[in-house]
């Protein structure tokens, strides 16, 4: 049924859907609405037989659902920025225990400098702590990806962090194809764990593994990823012969035929890229798109593929890891290793800095014609930087970055010469 909704509200609607018995909820933006609106439905009785768990802070809201999907429930939860931070440790604990908890990150610059809005750093910063990570261009790909989250996790015991573009997605009203509940049970059967607790057959979780076997099980963490690649698309092709649409998988091609350069992107920043990709295709422009939905497990063999027969490849994204660059082409170039092409990395929108059309016309253009450092910076303004770099050089005391910044640009009143 189609229906006008923000993000959030469609994203709540969807873990609703799949029938969670525990809801752990703590408040951070871009979040908030979600669990807001799953508490909603608890309280009203539209979500039954679910626990909804008001917890203190971010950490605890994560050791909630460990407990509870320890003891057999299906369970959920939500965060963003810094609270991911601040359950960075239970965030290791889930996957190492093999928990399938579906967690949605609304995606959010970390600080400092606070920052509200959206980039990717604060998923970035957990990808190798061994969940499952799946990006949602869209609102209506935000709702089916929560909907198949559950399936995956559940079937390898893996948990999964469903990530959408905060205050982009999260606060966006669109349209939503919004699946009733016969199909969602269709596609979604009831939780039968692969691990619980159970009085009558005590184990020990969590034990202590000496040097004789940690090798192993993080190996054993590994290959779990890896048949990850696998099951991806398979849930895709299940969800798209019961609901009717293409939505999940590994990755996502678009206009890739013939094309010299191909973009590859994740999130929300997909839809500006693929409207410049159409302009450039109808100037003559040899040129497409590869998105990224599964980021961890890294979809290496399908983006070496798609990739074979461009000249260029450019990597748009919202984050970088300081000191070296970027993150998502730093894997795009182990996927291509041993080729000649040049993977140009392109940070773009960090703090929720806008990505426009002009900007990604002009940089598409420049790598095309080989105008391109191997990483960039989109819209950097070049004269705050050199302002500050300056600066530094002729005052020791010369403040912090940030709040000279804000003097520098009239943001706050100015007493740095």
């Amino acid at each position: 049924m189609l229906e006008q909704c923000e993000g959030s509200h469609a994203v709540a609607k969807a873990v609703a859907l799949s029938r969670p018995e525990v809801i752990c909820a703590y408040p951070i933006s871009p979040q908030t609405h979600i669990v807001e609106g799953l508490g909603e439905m608890v309280k009203s009785g539209e979500l039954e037989r679910c626990e909804f768990i008001n917890v203190e802070s971010e950490f605890a809201a994560l050791s909630v659902a460990i407990g509870a999907s320890a003891a057999g429930a299906r369970a959920y939860t939500a965060t963003a920025s810094q609270g991911l931070l601040f359950m960075a440790e239970a965030v290791y604990n889930a996957s190492g225990l093999g928990l399938p908890i579906v967690m949605t990150v609304a995606n959010r610059a970390i600080g400092a400098p606070i920052n509200i809005w959206n980039d990717h750093t604060d998923s970035m910063s957990m990808r190798d702590a061994g969940w499952l990570q799946i990006f949602a261009e869209t609102n209506q790909e935000a709702l089916d990806l929560h909907i198949q989250a559950f399936r995956i996790a559940e079937e390898l015991s893996l948990p999964v962090m469903v990530c959408m573009d905060g205050f982009i997605l999260t606060h966006a009203y669109e349209r939503i194809d919004m699946p009733d509940q016969a199909d969602v049970d269709r596609f979604l059967p009831p939780y039968e764990p692969r691990q619980v607790l159970d009085p009558n057959d005590p184990v020990t979780i969590g034990a202590m593994v000496g040097p004789e076997a940690f090798t192993e099980v993080r190996y054993l963490a590994h290959a779990k990823q890896m048949q990850a690649l696998d099951l991806i698309p398979q849930v895709a092709d299940d969800f798209r012969r019961i609901f009717g649409r293409d939505s999940g998988g590994l990755v996502k091609p678009y206009r890739l035929e013939e094309a010299e350069t191909i973009v590859i992107a994740l999130g929300s920043v997909l839809g500006t890229i693929k409207d410049t990709v159409d302009d450039l295709r109808s100037e003559g422009v040899k040129i497409g798109v590869l998105g990224i939905t599964s980021f961890r497990p890294f979809p290496i063999s399908d983006i070496r593929d798609a990739t074979a027969h461009a000249k260029r490849i450019v990597v748009i994204e919202k984050c970088f890891a300081v000191g070296i660059g970027g993150i998502v082409s730093r894997d795009v170039r182990s996927a291509v290793r041993n080729r000649p092409q040049p993977v140009l990395t392109v940070v773009a929108g960090l703090g929720g800095r806008a990505i426009t059309k002009a900007s990604v016309h002009k940089l598409l253009l420049d790598a095309i014609a080989d105008k391109l450092e191997l990483l960039t910076f989109l819209d950097l303004d070049w004269d705050i930087v050199n302002r500050v770099l300056d600066r530094e050089k002729k005052q020791r005391r010369s403040g912090p970055i940030a709040e000279g910044i804000l003097r520098d640009i009239g943001t706050v009143s100015s007493s740095i010469g």
